[in-house]
């Protein structure tokens, strides 16, 4: 049986077990990714990492369609980001939620390919939890970490269009990717905040940016060393954890003393 339940009838939907049934949905962006990625990579990525993760995983674990557009504020004004507002988007994950109870399920995932997005996916999560009763986890790819003894350049300023994204492309959809084209951006990021310093980019002590503050050309990071086979070895990092991450969704119960 297939595990997109928009694929099935709601005669097959009703007859699903429910109590450990975890629905699992996909969300990403579509924003510029820089000259050399397409608007799709952040959708796309988190669709693909949520079906692999939940073939590995096996039974239990259902797919919802991807919403393929998030917050990308921060992106509008580069050609083809097509953004939500915070409220739009949050009033969409809402009713996301309430639509996954009012089917009878008990657990709902976001699975998310986009850094603008997990604050809301936060704030969703909590409000959905006190408004349906489901439990709620919210899972952002980029977040799952890399395999250790990958390489990366400028790790900490290559969040957009970097060595990660376009290694991840390069191995999930090669024929979308123009390496030919690929640049480095934000080149000045180091040196904007010096080790030590206690501001950061994305850290502890965060900077709110648009990206017209940090690059020129759309890319965040240094994208020019990536490869179909570090993607692979990334993507199946995500996968393997997300994979186990479902199973104990599936098993979770609160338990108060």
């Amino acid at each position: 049986m297939t595990r997109f339940l928009h694929r099935l009838s709601t005669t097959d939907i009703a007859a699903i077990g429910k109590e450990a049934a975890l629905v699992v949905q996909p969300i990403g962006a579509v924003e510029q990714h820089g000259p050399h990625l397409p608007v799709m990579t952040d959708a796309y990525v988190a669709e693909r990492i949520a079906a692999l993760a939940a073939d590995v995983a096996g039974t239990g674990v259902w797919l919802l369609p991807p919403l393929h557009y998030g917050k990308s504020t921060e992106h509008l004004g580069w050609a083809g980001t097509m953004s939500l507002s915070s409220e739009t988007l949050l009033a969409v994950l809402r009713d996301v939620g309430r639509s996954v109870a009012a089917s009878g399920f008990t657990r709902l995932a976001f699975v998310n390919g986009h850094g603008g997005n997990p604050a809301l996916l936060d704030v969703a999560a909590r409000d959905i939890r006190t408004e349906t009763g489901l439990l709620v986890f919210p899972v952002t790819t980029g977040r799952l970490g890399v395999p250790p003894g990958i390489g990366l350049p400028d790790a900490e300023f290559s969040i957009h269009g970097g060595h990660v994204e376009t290694s991840v492309m390069l191995h999930l959809a090669p024929d979308a990717v123009r390496m030919d084209r690929a640049v480095a951006g934000g080149t000045q990021l180091p040196a904007l905040y010096p080790a030590g310093g206690e501001l950061s980019l994305e850290g502890a002590l965060p900077t709110a940016w648009v990206s017209d503050d940090l690059t020129t050309n759309g890319v965040i990071g240094d994208p020019r060393s990536a490869t179909a086979e570090i993607g692979k070895e990334i993507v199946g990092h995500w996968t393997g954890r997300l994979a186990t991450a479902y199973r104990q969704m599936t098993e979770f119960a609160f338990r108060t003393a």
